[in-house]
C-alpha cells in the first residue's frame, strides 16, 4: 500500500490517500443530494439503494482514511509540516470528529428504521415519512457540515 503515500494529485503537499477521502467526503453532499432528489421523484426503492450504497462506500473510505492515518504516522505526522497552530488546528478537527460522528449515528439510524418499515411491509410514504424525511434532511446537513470541516481541516493541514 506505498502508493497511499506518494504525493496527491490536489497539488498539496498531502499523500494520495488524503487528496482522494477529501475528494470523496467533498461530493458527499451532491450524491445524497442525487438520492433526495430521487426521492422526491417517487423513485424509493432505488432511493434506499443508492442512500445504501453511498453509506457503505462512506463507511469504506473512513476505513481507507483511518489506516492511512494510522500508517502514516497520526495526527502529528500530519500536523508537523502546517504552519496553524496546535490549538487551532486540533479544534477545528475535533469540530469536524463530532461533525462526522454524530452525522454517521443519524444516518445509520434513518437507514436502519426505513430498512426495519420496509422489510414490515411498510409503504412510503407511509407512517413514519414525516420522521424519516427529517432524519434524512439532518442527515443531509450533517453530510454537508462533515465535508465543509473536512475541507477546512484538509486544508489547515496540507496548505497553510
Amino acid at each position: 500500500m506505498d502508493y497511499m503515500f506518494t504525493p496527491g494529485f490536489l497539488g498539496t503537499r498531502a499523500p494520495f490517500f488524503m487528496d482522494f477521502v477529501t475528494l470523496i467526503v467533498s461530493l458527499l453532499p451532491l450524491l445524497t443530494g442525487v438520492a433526495i432528489h430521487i426521492a422526491r421523484r417517487g423513485n424509493y426503492t432505488l432511493h434506499g439503494l443508492v442512500q445504501s450504497v453511498i453509506f457503505t462506500v462512506s463507511v469504506v473510505v473512513v476505513g481507507y482514511f483511518e489506516y492511512g492515518v494510522r500508517a502514516g504516522g497520526g495526527y502529528e505526522a500530519f500536523a508537523a509540516g502546517s504552519q496553524v497552530s496546535h490549538p487551532y488546528l486540533i479544534t477545528v478537527l475535533i469540530l469536524h470528529i463530532v461533525i462526522a460522528t454524530v452525522t454517521l449515528g443519524i444516518w445509520a439510524s434513518t437507514l436502519v428504521h426505513a430498512y426495519k418499515e420496509s422489510r414490515r411491509g411498510g409503504i412510503l410514504p407511509g407512517v413514519g415519512s414525516h420522521a424519516h424525511k427529517k432524519a434524512g434532511l439532518r442527515t443531509f446537513w450533517g453530510i454537508t457540515l462533515t465535508s465543509l470541516s473536512g475541507i477546512w481541516v484538509y486544508m489547515l493541514l496540507f496548505v497553510y
